[in-house]
């Protein structure tokens, strides 16, 4: 399979740029800091959104379908990815939103944004979504919302195809960095981007979800992928800072102070996390001097 995946028409900004930042914090202890600025990579689908759907896209496409069926909760930026990735290259989509309290309720601006897109919203209990997995289950979503020819897709785009195409991430910073850090919602971009690297350089990974179940998942991803599970990723699992969207006083100052300081946008479900957590350990010393960190941004506040 190709370390570099088509373009299916979309017209990526490939390789993504890759920024120094002057930051005193880092540099007091002789850590380099990069910004591996994946956010630039599509103005509809970025960062690691892009790279997750793109070899998924060409599947359901080599394979005849014309719909794609996903799932995502009602601020998902996969949902609204999946969706404008319809709208440009002409396939259906279908979102399998988790909440059905939200049925018949305005939609926010994210899922408001996939319906402009074309994407049929479909809501479901909470109990049903955590299930989804489940091939009963999955069989029930699929005759409720009329897409038993669809093409598949799971939560975040997370599967083996999506870690193929985010082994074009880790390939992008062999000789760049030392360790190549990523905030992680379901394990994907993480478990390519480790894939890609080269011997001696090392992936991070900073979970924005609490639970401690990210690791398994994530080997199972490479599993699925590559047949066997990598040995050169860790992660950090004290920064989500609640849960997933949840946020405090103390992350909020520091993405308010980034943004002041490096005129940068943070994002504040992901990459706020994702720099606030390397902040903290390159104060601990967790890098040693002459560490060059790249840190993946894979989106901004906009998107």
């Amino acid at each position: 399979m190709p370390a570099t995946p088509p373009a299916s028409g979309l017209h990526p900004r490939l390789p993504t740029p890759l920024q120094p930042v002057a930051d005193p914090r880092f540099e007091v202890r002789g850590v380099r800091l990069l910004l591996k600025r994946d956010d630039r990579i599509h103005p509809d689908l970025p960062g690691n959104k892009y790279r997750k759907l793109v070899l998924n896209l060409d599947e359901a496409r080599a394979a005849g379908h014309a719909t794609l069926l996903t799932f995502g909760g009602a601020y998902s930026n996969h949902l609204r990815a999946t969706a404008a990735a319809g709208r440009l290259l002409g396939f259906g989509t279908v979102g399998v939103v988790r909440g059905d309290e939200l049925a018949g309720r305005p939609l926010n601006p994210s899922l408001a944004q996939c319906a402009a897109d074309g994407m049929r919203l479909h809501f479901v209990d909470r109990s049903t979504y955590r299930q989804k997995r489940d091939p009963i289950v999955l069989a029930e979503l699929r005759r409720a919302t009329a897409t038993q020819d669809a093409y598949v897709i799971p939560e975040g785009g997370s599967n083996a195809l999506a870690v193929h195409g985010c082994t074009a991430l880790g390939e992008e910073l062999r000789g760049r960095t030392d360790v190549a850090a990523v905030a992680c919602g379901t394990g994907g971009t993480l478990a390519g981007l480790a894939a890609g690297l080269s011997p001696g350089q090392r992936a991070l990974g900073i979970p924005v979800l609490k639970g401690g179940f990210l690791g398994s998942e994530i080997q199972g991803l490479q599993r699925a992928a590559f047949g066997a599970p990598g040995d050169n990723w860790t992660l950090d699992e004290r920064f989500h800072c609640g849960g997933y969207a949840r946020t405090t006083g103390e992350l909020t100052a520091f993405a308010d102070d980034f943004e002041d300081r490096h005129g940068l946008p943070v994002e504040r479900v992901y990459v706020a996390k994702l720099l606030f957590a390397l902040t903290a350990l390159s104060e601990e010393g967790a890098f040693a001097p002459g560490t060059t960190v790249a840190a993946v941004i894979t989106g901004t506040p906009t998107q």
